[in-house]
C-alpha cells in the first residue's frame, strides 16, 4: 500500500477545500493522511526538514521519507487519486518546475483573498474514517 502525509495550512480555505476534494477521490490502494501545519504532528515533521523547506510556507507531501513542496507536492497528489485524475500527472509534470512553482506561488500568495478562512478546519477530521 502506498502511504503519504499531506501537510496543509489549517487556516487556508483553499487548503481545506483541497483536502475535502482529495479525501473521497483517493485510490483504494493508496492512503494519504492529512495534517495541518499548526498541529503538533505537523510541526514535528516540518521541524525535522532542512531550513529551506521549513521556511517555504507551502504544502508538504511526505512519501517514503522524501519531502515534496509547492507544485511538486501538489502534482504528486494526483498519483494517489483514482485513475481518471491520475492520468493528468504526466501533463502537469511536463510543465517546467520554475513555471509550475511560479503559478503555485502566485496562487499561494493570494489564497486568503480568494478563499475565505474556514470557520472549522475539516483537515483533521478527514483522517477519522481511516482504518
Amino acid at each position: 500500500m502506498d502511504n503519504a502525509t499531506l501537510i496543509l495550512d489549517g487556516d487556508c480555505g483553499l487548503c481545506n477545500r483541497l483536502a475535502i476534494f482529495l479525501s473521497p477521490r483517493l485510490h483504494k490502494g493508496k492512503k494519504m493522511s492529512f495534517l495541518t501545519n499548526e498541529s503538533d504532528k505537523g510541526k514535528e515533521i516540518i521541524n525535522k526538514l532542512s531550513d529551506e523547506k521549513q521556511n517555504a510556507d507551502t504544502v508538504y507531501l511526505i512519501k517514503n521519507k522524501k519531502t515534496y513542496i509547492r507544485s511538486a507536492a501538489a502534482i504528486r497528489c494526483l498519483l494517489f487519486m483514482k485513475w481518471h485524475y491520475k492520468i493528468l500527472y504526466p501533463f502537469c509534470w511536463i510543465i517546467p518546475l520554475p513555471i509550475r512553482d511560479l503559478v503555485y506561488v502566485i496562487i499561494s500568495k493570494n489564497r486568503h483573498k480568494i478563499f475565505a478562512k474556514p470557520e472549522v478546519c475539516m483537515i483533521p477530521s478527514l483522517n477519522e474514517h481511516d482504518d
